[in-house]
Parts: structure tokens; C-alpha cells; sequence
């Protein structure tokens, strides 16, 4: 089931783990994805890929970023996912095993719903809502899909590291 070996994923998660709780938190924050953070990811996998990887494995990866881009930019264009989205998860495609992507549209599609289901219960906690008072995604017509999209990719890494 998983493309990626076990300690390659586990090393690709060095990189990973910040920038997707980056993410997670500035998409909950200000319902945005920063590009800085998008370029921190790919450039992660730039550096930490090919030591990660056999060579032409990390090279085909790249093609990932290639497909998940265009289809991202045809989505955002057409008013279906926000550019910040598509750049991310563009950025995350050489992550993930292309063999994988089955699983991946299965696990993206549970973490959606579960951290819909979240982010909606945390806004409805006084608490926890007075705590985060200033983030923009309590009362934002859109969801922070920054959020399931960096669940996503460190749920995948860990599933992979832990085989």
C-alpha cells in the first residue's frame, strides 16, 4: 500500500511537520496560506528528498507537483479551491508516493470531514473560541482547508514511517 518506505517518510517528515502545522494554524488564523510557506515545503523536499529517496524516485516525485499544480490552478480558476489551496497541495505531491493516491484521496477525504467536524465544535467553546478570538476562520463563509490538506500530508508521512 505505501510507496514510501518506512525511513523515508520518516525523514521526509522532518521537513513536513512544521511548515504543515504552519499552515494549518496560519489558514485558521487569517484564512491564508502564506507562498513563503508553500516554497519552505517544496524546498524541503528539494533538500531532504535525495537523501530520502533513491535519486530516480525523487526526480519522478517532481512530476507529482507538475499534475497536482495544474489540477489545482484548472480548480481555483474555476472558483472550486483557493489558490493558497492549490499551491499547497501542489508543494505537497512529491511528499507522497504516486502509487499511493488512492489511499490519499481516501485519507484526505477523512481528515477533511474530521477536521471539519473539529474546527466547527472548537469555534462553538467559549473558551477556545475567546482564546483564538482573532482568527479569521471562526466567522469566514470558507473553510481553512489549509488545515485537512496539512493533516493530510503529516498523517501520511507518519502512516508510512510507522509501515
Amino acid at each position: 500500500m505505501m510507496g514510501t518506505p518506512p525511513l523515508a517518510a520518516a525523514v521526509l517528515l522532518l521537513p513536513a511537520l512544521p511548515v504543515a502545522i504552519w499552515v494549518a494554524w496560519s489558514d485558521m488564523k487569517f484564512m491564508r496560506i502564506p507562498n513563503v510557506a508553500v516554497v519552505a515545503l517544496a524546498a524541503g523536499f528539494l533538500i531532504v528528498g535525495p537523501v530520502a529517496l533513491p535519486l530516480a524516485d525523487w526526480g519522478w516525485r517532481w512530476v507529482n507537483l507538475a499534475v497536482v499544480l495544474a489540477v489545482g490552478f484548472g480548480l481555483s480558476s474555476a472558483g472550486l479551491l483557493g489558490a493558497g489551496d492549490a499551491k499547497f497541495a501542489a508543494a505537497m505531491a512529491p511528499y507522497l508516493a504516486a502509487g499511493d493516491a488512492r489511499f490519499v484521496l481516501a485519507l484526505f477525504a477523512a481528515v477533511l470531514l474530521a477536521s471539519f467536524v473539529a474546527h466547527r465544535a472548537m469555534r462553538a467553546l467559549p473558551a477556545f473560541r475567546s482564546a483564538t478570538a482573532d482568527w479569521a476562520s471562526w466567522t469566514h463563509a470558507k473553510f481553512p482547508m489549509g488545515l485537512s490538506l496539512s493533516g493530510t500530508l503529516i498523517l501520511y508521512l507518519a502512516a508510512a514511517a510507522i509501515g
